[in-house]
C-alpha cells in the first residue's frame, strides 16, 4: 500500500490540494511504520515546494 500511496502522490503533486487531500486519506490505511517511511520519502520529493502540507498533515 505504501508504493501504491507514493504513486498516487507523485500523479497528483501539480496540485496542493489534491495532494492534500491524497497524503491525509493515506494516513488511514498505511501502518504506523509505513507512516513514518512516507513521511521522510514526502519531505524528500516533495519538501521544496509543499512543506506546509507534509507538516500540517503529519501533525
Amino acid at each position: 500500500m505504501l508504493r501504491y500511496t507514493e504513486t498516487v502522490l507523485q500523479k497528483v503533486s501539480f496540485n496542493k490540494d489534491l495532494f492534500k487531500k491524497e497524503l491525509s486519506k493515506s494516513l488511514k490505511w498505511l501502518k504506523k511504520e509505513e507512516v513514518i517511511i512516507l513521511q521522510t520519502w514526502c519531505i524528500l520529493n516533495f519538501g521544496a515546494i509543499y512543506m506546509d502540507v507534509i507538516k500540517e498533515v503529519f501533525n
